[in-house]
């Protein structure tokens, strides 16, 4: 560990720009965290997109690259692949894994590519303006919804973690979520025992956490919080859906 504020060494010593009250920032710790864990910052690479998640090569302290919007498992594919001693992880956000990038996630996970999906589920487009997602909730008030979601124009929430765990490959698949501090540590768990699996070879996994965004929510940090408790855990529920590849 470092000395400044106990920072991992995977992490730069640089101060976080994401919107007060976000949880980009605690997810970088745990992800860091957990690399500096597990010994392999040397040999870690991560792939971010477009989004909020492309401020993610300012602060991991290992090789990051930047892809093109919703491309992230197809070069996690190659990645892994012509590396496959290296630590591979994605780290996305809805707009990106769940709409432009649906073809490459879903066929990633179907081939049981070694690697690991971190997915940041904050039910919105956080970078561009607050814009309706594919994982908006019904009723949901965005900039291009501002009547709410309406599922009969606008269909329904994409559940992304039960649609990953309905294929054959994946390995390994958890839904966590940053409201509290049980959950803080199941998702610090969840992503450790994703890279483990993943650096034991064992294939494809995939961490999906509800995260906050109360800038483009319209809402107080702590009213966030109980939003993602609420309205937000029960349309995406917080579970194992597989693990070991086995459907739980």
């Amino acid at each position: 560990m470092n000395k400044i504020s106990g920072r991992p060494k995977s992490l730069k010593p640089a101060p976080f720009r994401f919107c007060p009250g976000c949880s980009h920032g605690t997810l970088h710790r745990m992800i860091a965290q957990a690399i500096d864990d597990l010994g392999v910052r040397g040999r870690t690479i991560g792939i971010a997109p477009v989004g909020c998640a492309v401020f993610a090569y300012d602060y991991f302290n290992f090789d990051m690259l930047e892809v093109a919007h919703g491309r992230p498992p197809a070069a996690c594919t190659g990645m892994k692949r012509a590396l496959p001693d290296r630590l591979v992880f994605s780290y996305q956000g809805d707009g990106d894994l769940a709409a432009i990038g649906t073809a490459e996630i879903i066929h990633a996970a179907n081939r049981g590519e070694n690697f690991t999906v971190i997915f940041v589920n904050n039910a919105t487009y956080g970078m561009t303006g607050g814009q309706m997602a594919p994982t908006t909730l019904i009723g949901q008030k965005t900039t291009t919804t501002p009547g709410g979601r309406k599922s009969a124009q606008d269909g329904y929430p994409l559940r992304a973690a039960e649609l990953i765990s309905a294929l054959e490959a994946p390995y390994y698949v958890e839904r966590t979520a940053l409201d509290c501090k049980k959950n803080v540590v199941r998702t610090k768990n969840a992503i450790r025992k994703a890279f483990e699996y993943q650096l034991a070879g064992k294939g494809f996994t995939f961490v999906e956490v509800l995260s906050l965004c109360p800038t483009n929510w319209g809402m107080e940090p702590l009213k966030a919080m109980e939003w993602v408790a609420g309205p937000m855990q029960e349309v995406f529920p917080v579970k194992i859906f597989k693990d070991g590849g086995k459907n739980l």
